[in-house]
């Protein structure tokens, strides 16, 4: 493989986890069947625990310590072997593991149509639509200021 097609695959599936990690467990649940469900093992039991968050000002500026969020984490392995992993914020197990098994299934080339379908996309589309009705509540307060030239010197 050469650097740019495992730049794309990367790129590809960080997309694809930032979906998983966005969904709402109803999204989730409904992009498999409970066969695929029940068929998982966890490598690990799902947790959830704390994690450092940093910030920077302006971007450019130190590094600083902004305070801690909750995350739950789940690895799981599918009965074909394929494993997946996710972090979400917040204390939803049950979500975190389900969206490690979205991982695991859109992993398998031939399954990943049907998650992009089932899940990637719909997630993407809510998110883009919520995106943008916050951008035109925004657009509704926007004051614009000018300057009017008086005639004097």
């Amino acid at each position: 493989m050469t650097g740019s097609a495992i730049d794309s695959e990367t790129a590809a599936r960080r997309r694809a986890m930032a979906a998983f990690a966005a969904a709402t467990p109803a999204e989730l649940a409904a992009a498999f069947d409970a066969d695929t469900i029940a068929g998982a093992r966890d490598l690990r039991p799902a947790e959830a625990g704390l994690v450092m968050v940093r910030g920077r000002i302006g971007g450019g500026g130190s590094a600083f310590n902004l305070g801690e969020a909750t995350v739950a984490r789940a690895s799981i392995r599918l009965a074909d072997g394929q494993t997946g992993h996710a972090y979400r914020l917040g204390r939803d197990v049950a979500a975190a593991r389900l969206a490690a098994i979205a991982d695991a299934l859109w992993q398998d080339p031939a399954r990943r149509p049907s998650i992009e379908a089932a899940l990637v996309a719909p997630v993407e589309a809510r998110l883009a639509a919520a995106d943008d009705a916050a951008s035109r509540r925004a657009a509704a307060t926007r004051v614009d200021f000018f300057t009017m030239v008086r005639g004097e010197d």
